[in-house]
């Protein structure tokens, strides 16, 4: 078996995110009182990769034969969230990983509470 260049995929709807280490303003001048701090119930970090978001069934599917394969891909309900936004999200829902000597926090989209977006990305 031939090993060859990894790459790590983000599955669903999490998201990657590159934390920020115990800083009580936040990279991009967000405040974060002092009780959230101590109560490590929230953190903020920036999004490196997102997962592709829920699979949608395709209505279309339901009434054919379910041993017929479908002739139609896959549909995603999209993300929000996108790479390089700045995420405020609950510590407890996130899992921890060591990736190239890096760590990340993979998070659900549902438990990021606010993404800080740079103008030109902002979607009208």
């Amino acid at each position: 078996m031939k090993k060859g260049k990894q790459k790590l995929m983000v599955v669903g709807d999490r998201v990657l995110i590159s934390p920020d280490i115990g800083e009580e303003r936040t990279k991009v001048g967000l405040y974060l009182p002092q009780t959230v701090m101590d109560k490590d119930s929230v953190q903020t970090g920036r999004i490196v990769a997102t997962g592709p978001g829920n699979p949608m069934p395709n209505p279309m599917d339901m009434d054919e034969e379910p041993w017929k394969e479908s002739q139609r891909g896959v549909r995603y309900v999209t993300m929000q969230a996108q790479v390089d936004d700045y995420a405020i999200f609950l510590r407890k829902s996130a899992v921890e990983i060591k990736y190239e000597n890096k760590t990340y926090l993979v998070v659900p989209q549902a438990a990021i509470l606010v993404l800080l977006r740079d103008d030109e990305k902002v979607d009208i």
